[in-house]
């Protein structure tokens, strides 16, 4: 493919074997290097969708020396808790998975290790998403953790209660093609050689 090559968001997303919607969270977090025409659509070079083919099969190839993401989930449901687990072991990517079923529990964990990835259900026993995130961002050494809350609560009701400007909002049913986006992006850079 010659360096000015340009993919839309739809070749690109055939191009990886994922959807559209990880296809764009792989250019919002910067995995897949990408611009936007006059009209609003994406156009990414053919050369950043190459190197992260080229990626993925050296990360297939020798697992050992893929970095894992460490990722803690906030949930109370014991059903949403098991497929969780189940989706996340099925894509078989280098991540390392803890449960827990409220927020007092989900500041434990991060106190003992801080997480990568922090997936919250807001409305949990005792102390709820809402407590839990605004604890976890007072604290400026924890900046580093994305969040990303999953919830059945309507978007006016979040945007009252409050949450961070840099939480990432999904609502249920859980999207999972949508958190496989988040995660692949995020190893991605992990990847990313600097320059």
């Amino acid at each position: 493919m010659a360096d000015t090559e340009f993919l839309s968001t739809r070749q690109a997303a055939l191009r990886l074997g994922v959807s559209l919607g990880t296809v764009q969270n792989m250019v919002e977090s910067g995995a897949l290097d990408a611009w936007k025409t006059a009209g609003g659509h994406r156009r990414i070079p053919a050369t950043s969708v190459e190197a992260m083919l080229a990626r993925r099969k050296s990360q297939s190839a020798s697992p050992e020396t893929v970095a894992s993401l460490d990722i803690l989930i906030a949930e109370d449901d014991p059903i949403l808790q098991k497929l969780y687990q189940a989706t996340f072991e099925r894509w078989n990517l280098p991540l390392q998975l803890r449960i827990v079923d409220n927020g007092f529990e989900g500041l434990v964990q991060v106190g003992q290790r801080m997480p990568d990835v922090l997936i919250a259900d807001l409305m949990m026993p005792g102390m709820d998403g809402f407590e839990m995130i605004r604890r976890l961002r007072a604290n400026p050494d924890l900046a580093a953790m994305d969040i990303v809350v999953i919830s059945a609560i309507d978007s006016a009701e979040i945007a009252q209660q409050g949450l961070p400007e840099d939480v990432t909002v999904f609502a249920k049913p859980i999207p999972f093609h949508e958190i496989k986006g988040f995660m692949l992006g995020r190893l991605a850079s992990r990847q990313r050689p600097v320059r």
